[in-house]
C-alpha cells in the first residue's frame, strides 16, 4: 500500500519519494524561473548606478560605434574646473581637438554655444561622448530631444563607457531614470538657492546688486551732465564705467525726482 504521503517522481524511475521534498524542489524550480531575471535585472541597475554606464551592449549595438568621436563638456559656474570631464574624454577616445566646451552655463538651457558646435560637428556615423548625461541636459524633455534628434541623424550617443542604444527597452529606460535624476538634482540645487537667498534677505544679509558709482559720484555726474559740457563718453571716461551704467545713473536720478 502507498504511503499518503509519498508521491511518484516524475522525474525519475517513479519510486516513490516524500511529498515534502518533491513540493520543495517545485518551489525552488519556480523561484529559480523569477529570481534569475530579477537578479539580471539587479545586477544591471547596480552597474549604471554611477550615471556613467546607463546601458548594455546587447545586440552587438556596442560593437557598431564607429566614425569619429566628438566630446561634450559643461561646467555650470566659473569657478569650476572642466580638466576632470576633458580628461575622461580623452580616455574615452576623444581627441582634445574634438572637445566642445561650455563654461559657467546651466545644463538647464538649451542655449549653449559648446553644446550646439558639438551638435553641428557630428556627422552620421559619428558619435557624441559627454562623460555623465547631466553634462548633457538638466531635464528629460531636453535629454530626450537631443537623444532623439542625435538618432534622427544616425549620430550614436555615448555615455562615458557605454554607447546609449535606443533601440533597447532597458536602454531607454535607465536613460529616462538618469534624465529625471539630473533633472531633480537641479530643482534641488535652485529651491536650497531660493532658500538661501531668503533667508540672507530676511537677515538684511541680501541687498541686492549695488551701484558701481557712490550717491556723491552719482550726484556729480549728474551735475557734470547737466552742464552739456559733457558727452556720455566722456563721463563714462572720467568715472571709469560703461556707457550703460551712465545711462543708467541719469535714468535712477530722474525716477528719484
Amino acid at each position: 500500500m502507498r504511503n499518503p504521503l509519498c508521491v511518484s517522481n516524475p522525474d525519475a524511475d517513479g519510486t516513490d519519494v516524500p511529498r515534502w521534498i518533491l513540493v520543495r524542489k517545485r518551489i525552488v524550480q519556480r523561484t529559480a524561473l523569477i529570481a534569475e531575471p530579477t537578479l539580471a535585472l539587479a545586477r544591471e541597475v547596480l552597474s549604471h548606478i554611477n550615471g556613467t554606464i546607463i546601458v548594455s551592449d546587447r545586440g552587438g549595438f556596442a560593437d557598431k560605434v564607429t566614425g569619429t568621436f566628438i566630446g561634450y563638456a559643461r561646467c555650470s559656474t566659473d569657478k569650476q574646473d572642466l580638466a576632470a570631464q576633458q580628461a575622461a574624454l580623452e580616455a574615452l577616445g576623444v581627441t582634445a581637438d574634438r572637445v566642445y566646451v561650455d563654461h559657467g552655463l546651466s545644463g538647464a538651457s538649451r542655449a549653449r554655444p559648446g553644446l550646439d558646435q558639438a551638435l553641428a560637428a557630428v556627422r552620421a556615423g559619428d558619435t557624441l561622448v559627454v562623460p555623465k548625461l547631466d553634462r548633457l541636459a538638466r531635464s528629460v524633455p531636453d535629454a530626450r530631444a537631443i537623444a532623439d534628434q542625435l538618432l534622427a541623424r544616425g549620430v550614436t550617443l555615448q555615455l562615458g563607457a557605454s554607447a546609449h542604444d535606443p533601440h533597447d527597452p532597458m536602454g531607454r529606460m535607465f536613460f529616462n531614470i538618469l534624465a529625471t535624476f539630473a533633472e531633480f538634482e537641479a530643482d534641488l540645487i535652485r529651491l536650497r538657492t531660493r532658500e538661501g537667498m531668503a533667508v540672507a534677505r530676511a537677515k538684511g544679509r541680501l541687498r541686492g546688486k549695488q551701484p558701481k558709482l557712490s550717491e556723491r559720484q552719482q550726484k556729480e555726474l549728474v551735475r557734470m551732465h547737466a552742464t552739456d559740457n559733457y558727452s556720455i563718453s566722456d563721463l563714462a571716461e572720467l568715472f571709469s564705467v560703461s556707457r550703460p551704467t551712465v545711462y543708467r545713473t541719469l535714468q535712477r536720478q530722474r525716477n528719484a525726482r
